[in-house]
């Protein structure tokens, strides 16, 4: 289990964000959220946290929960340049978003994204997705930076 993981969301809506937060509250989730309201943003969080490749940095997140589409850089952009950099590519990134479109599924997932899931329109719909997004990252799966 990953009891101490540690999850990013990169979301510019903050309406969005709320959401996701409080679905993640409502499946019990206690681990740490932080947010980043740009991919910008989310970038110079991972590299200051990224000093150490021997080392699971502080900061650094365990999961990163990505929107494609924001303002400046998108999401796509945003994964490949952390699928391209050794110190960050073993985070795994799921793609949160609500684009359904076979373009950017394909691409996204030849990106290195290890998740894509479409947003659903409702609160509940959102909350059995992070129910059952827990369950599996949280629950089942091993994150590289807490498997020992």
């Amino acid at each position: 289990m990953n009891e101490l993981a540690h999850v990013l969301i990169v979301e510019d809506n903050e309406d969005d964000y709320e959401a996701t937060r409080r679905s993640f509250l409502k499946n019990h989730f206690v681990n740490p959220l932080s947010w980043s309201r740009s991919a910008e943003e989310a970038l110079q969080v991972l590299r200051s946290s990224a000093a150490d490749a021997g080392s699971r940095p502080e900061g650094r997140p365990d999961l990163i929960l990505l929107d494609l589409n924001m303002p400046g850089m998108d999401g796509r952009r945003f994964l490949e340049i952390v699928k391209a950099d050794d110190r960050l590519k073993s985070i795994p990134v799921v793609v949160l978003t609500t684009s359904s479109d076979t373009a950017d599924i394909e691409r996204c997932y030849q990106l290195g994204a290890s998740t894509y899931i479409q947003k659903p329109v409702s609160f509940d719909g959102l909350t059995r997705a992070v129910s059952t997004m827990k369950d599996y990252w949280f629950g089942i799966a091993l994150l590289p930076s807490t498997a020992k």
